[in-house]
């Protein structure tokens, strides 16, 4: 662990990213990656983490808009990249400017940025997106609609370029009957929208569908790239779903903050906003400088979540603040200003795990890992 930097800070073992890559690869064969650093990359740093993976091998990146897709751009990635989500007309001049791959997600869409790259006279790279069932972006192929027309309209585009074509899975986490057959009718829809393609002479690309849990699910389908996101982070969606693979993933943020103020309250005394925890003892609280404002859930308030200071477990007590949380520290001998606490990591003996902050927040990792504020700094662990 390196020393104490702020107030509160994450560290970041990049080097790790580059262990996890090998194990997503054990997983899906010669299925290339597709590195999916958006929201700043799950919280871990959306340029460090594309550099890392870049030394790993990864050529290709997934953004969810033209502002992530600059960032990198502007920090040297020359990688292709792919923009998963919207990008707004004004600023379809990044496209073909930085060279940037556009996911065409309706067919109007598509017909929009073609009449731009008409009047511009350039050529605008892009996957066609086909909604095989998550019913969010991309044009239907499904048993209820099939849009087939439309997609070969895509492909017929004169100032677009489709260079490859990708779906999503709405329930590949799920290893129920019901769920499972979805997702495997998900891929048997793609793949005949693949074959009506080739039996026109349409090159449908570079072809992608699985996310993180399609890849711990689904093994090597045979498509060109997969699309992890959490995984190349050592982490899953949430810890207690169950899955068909067993990778051995490292995860790669630990999160600590310093305590400011150690205090003694007597039985009877209250902590915090709403004086939601009353002391029936004596009690050492200490205050810790992290908190909603920094990522820490406010949800995790007076649920006993714990946390890690001498190496030792002591839950949090009290509402959880903007910018601090207390700790009951009673147990815990000579705890004093400028200890570190250990929120997600190692510590002695002990280990804290960021699935415990969103099990105790009814959330997922995701939006744990997304939620730790830009104002938190990101350390790299290498030094």
């Amino acid at each position: 662990m390196l020393e104490s930097y702020s107030r509160c800070w994450a560290e970041i073992d990049y080097d790790a990213i580059g262990h996890n890559v090998k194990e997503i690869k054990k997983l899906v064969g010669e299925t290339k990656i597709m590195g999916i650093v958006k929201a700043n990359a799950y919280g871990h740093g959306s340029v460090k983490c594309a550099k890392a993976l870049e030394e790993n091998g990864v050529d290709f990146f997934g953004v969810s808009s033209v502002d992530e897709a600059l960032e990198l751009r502007n920090a040297g990635i020359e990688s292709s990249i792919l923009i998963l989500g919207y990008t707004p007309p004004e600023h379809f001049h990044y496209l073909h400017e930085k060279k940037i791959t556009q996911s065409l997600i309706s067919l109007d869409y598509a017909k929009r940025l073609n009449a731009y790259a008409k009047e511009h006279d350039v050529i605008i790279h892009a996957h066609c997106k086909v909604d095989t069932g998550m019913n969010r972006t991309g044009i239907q192929d499904q048993d209820q609609k099939k849009e087939m027309d439309s997609i070969i309209e895509v492909f017929s585009l004169t100032k677009i370029s489709v260079d490859g074509m990708f779906t999503h899975f709405p329930v590949s986490d799920d290893l129920g009957e019901e769920s499972a057959a979805f997702t495997k009718h998900q891929i048997e829809l793609f793949n005949e929208v693949v074959a009506s393609l080739k039996e026109i002479g349409i090159q449908p690309g570079i072809l992608h569908v699985q996310n993180s849990y399609g890849i711990l699910n689904y093994g090597d389908l045979g498509m060109d790239y997969c699309r992890p996101g959490l995984l190349y982070m050592g982490v899953t969606s949430d810890d207690s779903i169950p899955i068909l693979s067993q990778p051995n993933f490292i995860p790669v943020m630990s999160l600590y903050a310093n305590v400011s103020v150690v205090k003694t309250i007597k039985a009877g005394q209250t902590v915090g906003y709403g004086r939601h925890f009353m002391a029936t003892k004596p009690t050492k609280i200490a205050t810790i400088s992290i908190g909603y404002a920094d990522g820490l859930p406010r949800l995790l308030s007076n649920k006993n979540h714990e946390v890690l200071i001498h190496g030792k477990r002591c839950p949090l007590v009290g509402n959880i603040c903007m910018d601090q949380c207390m700790v009951d520290v009673t147990e815990i001998e000579d705890v004093k200003e400028g200890d570190i606490c250990c929120l997600v990591g190692r510590q002695g003996d002990e280990v804290v795990t960021i699935d415990s902050i969103s099990r105790d927040a009814h959330t997922i990792n995701n939006e744990t890992l997304s939620a730790i504020a830009a104002r938190v700094p990101r350390l790299d662990k290498r030094g």
